[in-house]
């Protein structure tokens, strides 16, 4: 069990980094106004969501289903990380959303919006750590 929860860690990591990173070029991108940067943003963005952020937010999926259902993890605790983790999919594929509007240009929302829209992730992590270190219900 211990190299699963390794992987899932591993993977949930990278996972969190485009998460926190993919807003973040979303405020630099929505602040661009030339098209070379605006064509580079679309780059980075593409890359980062397709080739880090999609990959290892399957692979923390798939690795932590194993250790719940495959070891027989239980506790409220875990229903509860269960639900923020759908949370975090669906944060996810608005993300996708997003950097669709991006490659098409029909972002509609100002850079103000991204730097609070990324902070949305942080407190799920916050929350899903303390769940699964204190295990409090």
């Amino acid at each position: 069990m211990l190299w699963i929860k390794s992987l899932h860690v591993i993977f949930m990591v990278t996972w969190f980094a485009g998460l926190f990173y993919l807003p973040r070029l979303f405020v630099y991108h929505a602040m661009s106004q030339d098209n070379i940067s605006i064509e580079r943003f679309k780059i980075m963005e593409r890359k980062l969501f397709y080739g880090i952020m999609t990959p290892g937010g399957v692979l923390t999926v798939i690795f932590g289903l194993w250790m719940w259902l495959g070891y027989g993890i239980t506790g409220g605790w875990m229903h509860i990380k269960f639900a923020l983790v759908v949370a975090l999919i669906a944060y996810h594929i608005y993300c996708g959303k997003l950097l669709n509007n991006f490659k098409n240009d029909r972002n509609t929302r100002s850079h103000v919006f991204y730097r609070w829209f990324n902070e949305f992730p942080v407190l799920l992590m916050i929350a899903i750590i303390m769940l699964v270190i204190v295990k409090p219900v």
